[in-house]
């Protein structure tokens, strides 16, 4: 019985003959759902492009772990911290790193900035050299060379690489007292532009020069750290390195992970892409009633055949499972199609890049296997439990006029 419901539903949905009506809204359930599950898929698959692109921008902005101090901004004892990392054999690579806001200066402009001082290491735990399109990172020769972000420099109208042009650098003197000069309001540095690297958005505004500059600027001994910023050799055994250095270490250190360091930008992240799936889920439920629609048309106009089924013999539960055969055969033929439609649209952006977010970044796209299920399970859901609520027919509804 079960093998002639399914027969008979099948029948319904492929069947060339019989009335237009059925053929019409059974195969606009079909459509439907196909326009719905590919839209949902290929969001879903935007969004999955943009967490990887959304890595790659701040790949250079933090590092697989970041060590500071929890009493003051230097990390105190750091020639023993230095040791436990240099020992440590999950650890490929650490750098010091100094940051603090400056006024940058040159031929009569100027803009708030912000330095990071760097030692040679960190270009092995941040390989922002790589970024570097004109000019050349610094040699780490002179403290005095620097690394600047494209649009800073474009504001301030530096030249690169020019050995008669210096801009020059103001860092507030900390302290209290009477002002009687102008050297006791700021420390100042002439500096010499060697290259420009872009941005991203995440390094916006930003300085690279070598750690000494940013010692000397804030009066600090030599060899301090406001942070440390730790490469390791396997990123996915950050959680358990992070609490062997933190016994290991002691008191009054702090250690994040890069998830940890961007913990409110991946928030923002995971909630717009909820939301997204959210409406899109709401979206399927309100195709599905394309799909309601379908299975009553098909009732009312299949009543009389019902009704000779049920005279020969035919169960009700059967004829039931018919109808909910009917819409899960709908829903399938719906839910492959928009996935084979969805990954065809996903090929196409990934090998023509023609949908653009602007002139230079086309919208970003990843094919992700969890997708499929999530997008299928979402239609599913929705299909059986419609096709099951409206395949409810009962027997005085046939057999009556």
């Amino acid at each position: 019985m079960k093998n002639i419901a399914f027969y008979i539903a099948s029948r319904y949905l492929l069947a060339k003959k019989g009335s237009t009506a059925v053929t019409f809204i059974t195969w606009l359930a079909v459509g439907a759902m196909t326009v719905a599950v590919t839209a949902m898929f290929v969001i879903i698959s935007v969004f999955s492009g943009l967490e990887d692109l959304n890595k790659d921008l701040i790949s250079n902005l933090h590092a697989d772990l970041t060590l500071k101090s929890t009493s003051g901004k230097t990390i105190k004892n750091l020639d023993q911290v230095s040791a436990v990392l240099g020992s440590h054999k999950e650890i490929s690579s650490f750098s010091r790193i100094i940051e603090e806001k400056v006024y940058i200066s040159f031929n009569g402009k100027g803009d708030i900035a912000y330095l990071r001082g760097v030692d040679s290491a960190y270009i092995k735990v941040n390989p922002i050299n790589k970024d570097v399109f004109y000019g050349s990172y610094p040699s780490f020769k002179y403290s005095n060379e620097v690394l600047m972000e494209n649009s800073l420099d474009n504001r301030l109208s530096i030249p690169v690489d020019s050995s008669n042009h210096y801009a020059t650098v103001f860092m507030p003197k900390p302290g209290t007292g009477i002002i009687n000069k102008e050297e006791d309001i700021y420390n100042k540095k002439d500096i010499l532009v060697t290259g420009v690297f872009p941005g991203k958005d995440q390094l916006d505004n930003y300085i690279i020069s070598p750690i000494e500059l940013t010692e000397e600027l804030l009066s600090l001994p030599k060899k301090s750290a406001y942070q440390i910023v730790i490469k390791l050799k396997n990123p996915e055994n950050a959680d358990a390195v992070k609490q062997n250095l933190l016994s290991a270490i002691g008191k009054n250190i702090e250690i994040k992970t890069k998830e940890e360091e961007n913990a409110a930008f991946w928030k923002m992240i995971n909630t717009e892409k909820m939301f997204i799936y959210l409406i899109f889920a709401l979206v399927i439920f309100i195709t599905t009633f394309n799909l309601a629609g379908a299975i009553i048309i098909l009732q009312l106009d299949k009543k009389e055949q019902a009704k000779s089924l049920i005279s020969l013999g035919f169960p009700l539960s059967h004829l039931r499972r018919t109808y909910f055969y009917t819409g899960m055969l709908i829903v399938i033929s719906g839910v492959i199609t928009g996935l084979i439609f969805g990954t065809a649209l996903c090929y196409f952006q990934l090998y023509t890049e023609f949908f653009r977010a602007n002139e230079v970044l086309p919208f970003p796209v990843k094919i992700v296997g969890k997708n499929y299920i999530i997008v299928a399970l979402t239609a599913s859901v929705f299909g059986i439990a419609i096709s099951w609520f409206f395949s409810k027919i009962s027997k005085e509804y046939i057999t009556k006029s």
